[in-house]
């Protein structure tokens, strides 16, 4: 018996010490969200000082996503400049989308997600923003390529990709790629402000060619890299960036390069 309630103790300790998370980030409306979350009601999300809802999918991944970003802020950088443009290449239910367009009102953005049902969600979460675009692509350092997704046995939060003619019988489905030249061209760009990449794996293949007209032209790279799925991302990624002068930093499973050229 004492175990036993030593062990409710500590639950309640965790509850509250939970509770007063979400109330130090979020305020007053920190409270509705925590037992939104802990109750599997997380259809309609409200941040501070907006209306606009969040949709979170319970019991998933969107959760700890939701955490990593909104309370422990792991998208937070300081910056010498003003954004106008934010691409974010693995949007999944766009967060960190909603999250940069409120640091940064007055900026355009582009989202890329390659899967059905994040896309789905991605687009019902922005659809009150009227500056961020989303494309149901992915991202490739070749446009227009056709590829497959493939389940990489972490569901709808870890597909990752390869070129159709490599298909095997895992697959999510056909779709195609855009480059970050494309995007660039698309919108007019001569640069990039903050380009956002989390693409499962693909960084390898994205980092290996084709970067010589669009790396040195961003100001800000922020990335997560899946060596864990795809060994040589990491190198793939330090041999293309050490041919221009980027600062190094990380925060989280993040790393973050600022273009010291500008």
């Amino acid at each position: 018996m004492i175990v036993n309630e030593n062990d409710k103790n500590i639950n309640k300790m965790r509850l509250l010490l939970n509770l007063y998370r979400y109330i130090k980030t979020f305020g007053r409306r920190g409270i509705v969200i925590f037992f939104k979350i802990k109750f599997n009601k997380t259809e309609r999300v409200f941040l501070p000082n907006s209306d606009i809802p969040l949709k979170l999918r319970s019991r998933t991944s969107d959760i700890p996503t939701f955490r990593h970003i909104f309370m422990e802020k792991q998208y937070h950088i300081s910056l010498d400049f003003k954004p106008q443009f934010i691409v974010d290449a693995g949007a999944n239910i766009g967060l960190a989308a909603i999250y940069f367009i409120n640091k940064h009102p007055h900026s355009k953005m582009v989202c890329i997600e390659p899967e059905d049902s994040n896309f789905e969600l991605l687009q019902k979460n922005i659809k009150e923003y009227p500056n961020i675009t989303a494309l149901k692509k992915a991202l490739s350092s070749i446009n227009d390529q056709e590829i497959n997704l493939i389940d990489s046995g972490h569901g709808k939060w870890g597909f990752m990709t390869e070129l159709a003619k490599e298909s095997r019988e895992n697959t999510g489905g056909l779709l195609r790629t855009i480059s970050v030249d494309e995007i660039m061209k698309q919108n007019d760009l001569e640069t990039i402000d903050i380009l956002k990449i989390d693409i499962e794996g693909a960084e390898k293949e994205l980092f290996e060619s084709n970067t010589e007209n669009w790396l040195p032209k961003t100001r800000c790279l922020i990335i997560e890299l899946h060596d864990r799925k795809k060994a040589g991302c990491s190198t793939s990624l330090f041999r293309a960036i050490s041919k221009y002068d980027f600062s190094f930093s990380h925060k989280g499973e993040n790393l973050i390069f600022i273009n010291n050229d500008f």
